[in-house]
């Protein structure tokens, strides 16, 4: 376990950043376990991770372009937006969902459980 990670009751929980340090409309990166990375999303104030790997090619989808205010991501390769709340395409080429990962925010630090 790195610095940044604890474990609390069986489950990892990953350190992201103060959430005045994630405006909204902005993402950030960070690395899980296993060399996972997340792309750690603002939403108009609400915050929502997911795997940063579009399930058609592997690309860096969390590079890609962000509409905060209908919670997707576009991935950059191919042009495939995914929710970023279900972590599912809504359009093609990708047809498999990737994964997310439940938020937390308390005194004002966000938190990943992965």
């Amino acid at each position: 376990m790195t610095e940044n990670e604890k474990e609390i009751q069986g489950t990892r929980v990953i350190e992201v950043c103060s959430s005045s340090d994630l405006p909204p409309g902005e993402v950030k990166i960070v690395d899980g376990p296993d060399g996972v990375r997340i792309g750690v999303f603002n939403c108009d104030g609400k915050f929502l991770a997911i795997e940063d790997r579009c399930s058609h090619d592997d690309g860096p989808l969390a590079e890609g372009t962000l509409d905060a205010s209908a919670c997707t991501v576009e991935c950059p390769r191919h042009g495939s937006l995914f929710d970023l709340e279900t972590g599912r395409p809504k359009t093609l080429p990708a047809y498999e969902a990737v994964l997310t990962y439940p938020v937390i925010v308390e005194d004002d630090k966000i938190r990943l459980e992965v």
